[in-house]
């Protein structure tokens, strides 16, 4: 069963996304309509100030890329961070991922409300998840998406902290860091970036059009304008013409790349067991995760030749009990189905359940550019030339 926060967290999801009918979810989306305009002033105002130097942001002394999105989840922003990191240490650069780590367990200390307002930052450093060597925190701790880049990217450090600018000095002393990549770092407008990377989804440009809460849109979609590169995800063949369209009205001038985020294999979840794609093609499958696009990783299963005789869908980022997976493993094997399936992230979250009814994978994915391997070259090259690098401009 579904824990009442994630019913609540679930409920709103479908008020939003305009699956819930009836006067209730109808008078709560037009209350929620109202808040999302004062959370426009808010937004925008916010910006203002930055834009202005009002409020100040810092400066680290070395290169800040942030990668981010307009809108909350189901981008595919994760595996771009992996590519960019790996990308960015091949050739040459010393990289740090700085994360805020959403929905980890911090079980350091709790202080009372006056000692964290008089205490803030003292004697409380980061968590490093990965000191480029190592990692160090479990994923319930770091969180799932710092714990996944930490376990596929061998020397980068991925740290993380709500402060980001405290996780970046931290890098860059601590660490030996010259490069910080600001995961999901939009919106963090208290550290300096120096490059921009934008997240549109092909399947949902901008979500379903309304800014939060109504919607899922952090930022109005004329902010695109604050990219220097915008990656169009999930592109298939077909061509994005009247997406980069659209995209032209708000930015003239950032590069577009589109890429696809492409399976590679199998992993079993707790050995290092792979299997290729084919193995799915006519397999009566199991499929469970807990991520902002469910329908997309089924879809996907579907494509590789997977019939999904059972799903079971969680809130994002849900972490998983021994129960929750019990039951589903026993309802997979009552109906005979050959493997469970999951997402990397998900498989993060699971507990050890020892020993399995049955053989439970997790997809790996990596992004592969369609379009723009040209701009793509270009973009690592401008970020790892030293001369390049200083001569971007802010």
């Amino acid at each position: 069963m579904l824990s009442r926060l994630d019913e609540l967290e679930q409920y709103a999801i479908d008020v939003i996304l305009d699956r819930r009918h009836g006067v209730r979810p109808t008078l709560l989306r037009l209350t929620l309509r109202l808040l999302s305009h004062l959370y426009l002033l808010i937004v925008q105002a916010r910006l203002y100030l930055y834009r202005t130097r009002i409020l100040k942001n810092r400066h680290l002394g070395c290169l800040v890329i942030s990668i981010g999105n307009l809108t909350v989840g189901g981008t595919g922003k994760t595996p771009v961070v992996e590519k960019f990191a790996r990308a960015l240490q091949n050739g040459g650069r010393r990289v740090a991922i700085l994360s805020r780590g959403y929905k980890s367990v911090d079980t350091r200390k709790k202080r009372g409300w006056l000692a964290k307002l008089t205490r803030r930052g003292i004697n409380n450093p980061p968590r490093v998840v990965s000191d480029g060597k190592r990692i160090l925190l479990d994923s319930a701790i770091s969180g799932d998406e710092p714990y996944m880049l930490a376990s596929n990217l061998k020397g980068v450090a991925v740290v993380v902290d709500k402060d980001r600018v405290k996780g970046g000095l931290y890098a860059i002393k601590k660490l030996r860091a010259d490069t910080l990549l600001l995961d999901d770092g939009l919106q963090y407008l208290h550290l300096k970036h120096r490059l921009d990377i934008v997240l549109v989804d092909r399947q949902a440009p901008f979500g379903n059009e309304y800014l939060l809460p109504r919607g899922t849109l952090r930022e109005p979609p004329q902010n695109l304008r604050r990219a220097n590169y915008i990656f169009i995800t999930k592109c298939s063949d077909e061509p994005n013409d009247g997406l980069i369209e659209r995209i032209r009205k708000y930015n003239r001038t950032a590069e577009i790349i589109e890429c696809a985020h492409r399976p590679l294999y199998l992993r079993h979840i707790y050995k290092d067991e792979h299997l290729p794609l084919d193995y799915l093609q006519g397999l009566y499958v199991g499929s469970i995760c807990g991520i902002a696009a469910p329908e997309s990783f089924e879809n996907g299963l579907r494509s590789l030749g997977a019939r999904i005789e059972l799903s079971r869908k969680f809130a994002d980022h849900h972490r998983y009990t021994e129960t929750e997976l019990h039951s589903f493993l026993q309802r997979c094997v009552k109906r005979d189905v050959s493997a469970l399936i999951t997402t990397e992230k998900d498989a993060v979250r699971f507990p050890v359940i020892n020993p399995l009814p049955l053989p439970v994978y997790y997809l790996r994915v990596e992004i592969e550019i369609l379009r723009g391997d040209e701009t793509w070259e270009q973009c690592v090259h401008r970020i790892c030339s030293p001369h390049k690098a200083q001569a971007v401009t802010v």
